[in-house]
């Protein structure tokens, strides 16, 4: 039987939120900056999403169907692409169109949700899960949590809403000896099947391509199709940020050429295929149970939520905002939900990281501010503002 590849992509577009001072607070609601927002879109189309899209459908056209892949996009970054790139998002309709491409289903906003308050998470699950089907026409089958922030528990709740498969990071501290070239079983919930991320193949791409002093280097897809053939298993899960294709790594690097050989360069193995999340786990079973007792992401080295809650001052921030849900639900007012919606986008969060005391953080992952402090500041003026409001709203009842 052939090795299966399952590709996966992440692409999100995070909230931006102009400077917000002291003294806007209880006077201006304006809380986001659409130049940024649309500034940052379009250099993300004409870097990654247009070429890395075009390359796709040609190779599925290509292949008569062989080259297949999935997609997660959050709620928030839909919005953004459907208001400021239009063109990238008929390319995705086109993509879905064919047959070959699966959309996953993920927390709207992009939230670390799932760790705080389950009937917001399973009030954003649902609501991205209509928006998938809205906009691309499938209803998804699989879940991919913001990040890969998974755990037992986590992986219950998603299955309680009908998800029997999802993907999570398969590090070391999770895998031990065993291999994520297999198919796992939630042992809380013995019918959710788990797709395991292969780490160390999936940043061989997301992170080392560039790397001119990786030892690797340069990167053939000759050489990259190779070290999937002799992997043990029966399917090599790649997931990555869309980004990876022409932005973490620029197209002067030769990325998308590498792309589009190494798509072509698997059809024409016979050992090797494409598969879908929602075809593997038809194909395979699963061989064993993996326990994920603590949450885990696909971010840092220690695989953890860290960079999210790992300082006083994100835990402050998280705290605070979600203390905000009994008196929202009480309010139900749309316009109270969208900016609660939008400030929990885990991009503002992970801005105030002490990772991001390092240029090189800031850089990769586009934050606007200069330490985590600030970032803190401007995200905390923000949501002072917005719980004025909410508290005018409760006494005007």
């Amino acid at each position: 039987m052939s090795k299966s590849i399952c590709l996966f992509f992440e692409l999100n577009q995070p909230v931006r939120l102009r400077s917000y001072k002291f003294f806007d607070i209880g006077k201006d609601s304006h809380y986001y900056d659409p130049f940024a927002s649309r500034t940052e879109v379009r250099k993300m189309v004409q870097r990654c999403y247009l070429p890395a899209n075009a390359i796709l459908l040609d190779a599925i056209r290509r292949s008569n169907g062989a080259v297949k892949v999935a997609f997660s996009m959050p709620g928030t970054a839909i919005e953004q692409l459907e208001r400021y790139a239009p063109d990238v998002m008929d390319s995705f309709r086109e993509l879905a169109q064919t047959g070959c491409v699966e959309f996953l289903c993920e927390t709207y906003f992009h939230s670390i949700s799932s760790l705080i308050s389950e009937q917001e998470f399973r009030h954003q699950v649902e609501k991205h899960r209509e928006c998938v089907a809205s906009v691309f026409g499938q209803t998804p089958q699989c879940f991919r949590n913001t990040d890969f922030i998974y755990s037992n528990h986590i992986g219950k709740m998603v299955y309680d809403m009908g998800f029997n498969t999802v993907l999570a990071e398969g590090g070391k501290h999770v895998m031990g000896w065993q291999s994520p070239n297999w198919l796992y079983r939630n042992p809380v919930e013995k019918g959710q099947t788990l797709l395991l991320r292969n780490y160390s193949l999936s940043d061989d791409i997301s992170l080392r391509f560039s790397d001119r002093s990786w030892n690797e280097w340069p990167l053939s897809a000759e050489k990259y199709v190779s070290w999937i053939e002799q992997a043990e298993g029966d399917i090599v899960n790649l997931f990555m940020d869309y980004e990876t294709l022409g932005h973490f790594n620029p197209a002067e690097s030769g990325i998308l050429e590498f792309f589009k050989s190494f798509l072509a360069r698997v059809v024409e193995n016979e050992n090797l295929e494409f598969t879908t999340p929602s075809e593997a786990v038809r194909n395979f079973k699963p061989v064993a149970e993996i326990s994920i007792a603590e949450p885990e992401s696909w971010l840092n080295e220690e695989r953890d939520i860290s960079d999210w809650l790992g300082n006083d001052l994100q835990t402050e921030a998280s705290n605070k905002l979600y203390s905000l849900i009994e008196n929202l639900s009480v309010l139900g007012r749309d316009d109270l939900w969208s900016d609660f919606g939008a400030l929990q986008d885990a991009d503002l969060l992970y801005y105030m990281s002490s990772r991001f005391f390092k240029k090189e953080a800031r850089m990769r992952w586009n934050s606007p501010y200069e330490t985590p402090y600030d970032a803190f500041i401007n995200y905390m003026n923000v949501l002072s503002d917005l719980i004025i409001r909410v508290n005018n709203a409760m006494n005007e009842r």
